[in-house]
């Protein structure tokens, strides 16, 4: 049983999210605050973490940041704000998802589904490519920039990975939005377009391998 610690200063929400993990048989812990968050997490194997941003004491983002530095656990930041620096902020703590309230408790449970089915491993032969300078190992998860690593966050990596597998096949947001971060209609155009932004300026010189299709999405090309 996957085990969510649900963290937010507000009982009402912490009850609800709770109700429905435990009816989607996941095994849930709670925290009104950063540090009780990070006091569980360094006490308990958490699979998954659902985190508010606003809370007194210890912040949601603050909370995040102590807990990567131990852990790597999958997060859903929750937010009463829909503010991009906030998103962009969050996703470059490598933050998973993003959800701004009021929010569906059936689409937290949607998204924490297809969070927790990306992390399982899976088997598969070494795969490695080469794009003049920039080399990309699909089985290392990891992206060198003209013999530099460049430090991505999971989700870029993610993007990245899908965008070269289907090299020259234009995709849509929706269809990214769907395939990547694993849920239908849920997400927004401009979240694709925030981590486009942050994966380009990683990438440097070599940004333009992925182009935008106005109106449409985006694809890799050579």
């Amino acid at each position: 049983m996957k085990k969510i610690l649900i963290v937010d200063d507000e009982k009402e929400i912490r009850n609800v999210l709770r109700e429905y993990a435990q009816f989607n048989d996941y095994e849930t812990y709670e925290a009104s605050d950063g540090f009780e968050a990070v006091k569980i997490v360094k006490n308990t194997e958490i699979d998954l973490i659902i985190m508010d941003i606003m809370m007194p004491g210890l912040d949601g983002f603050s909370a995040v940041k102590e807990i990567k530095k131990h852990k790597d656990i999958p997060t859903i930041m929750l937010s009463a704000r829909g503010e991009e620096y906030d998103k962009l902020f969050g996703f470059e703590l490598g933050v998973d998802d993003y959800v701004t309230k009021p929010f569906s408790p059936k689409e937290i449970i949607a998204r924490i589904t297809a969070i927790l089915k990306r992390k399982q491993p899976a088997k598969q032969l070494h795969e490695k490519v080469v794009f003049d300078g920039l080399e990309i190992d699909l089985t290392g998860r990891t992206v060198t920039v003209d013999g530099k690593r460049a430090d991505l966050t999971p989700k870029e990596y993610e993007l990245l990975f899908y965008l070269v597998r289907n090299k020259g096949v234009a995709m849509s947001r929706e269809k990214l939005l769907s395939d990547v971060w694993g849920y239908d209609f849920f997400g927004e155009d401009r979240t694709v377009d925030t981590h486009i932004k942050m994966l380009r300026s990683n990438l440097g010189k070599y940004r333009d391998y992925i182009i935008t299709l106005r109106g449409m999405g985006y694809k890799f090309e050579e």
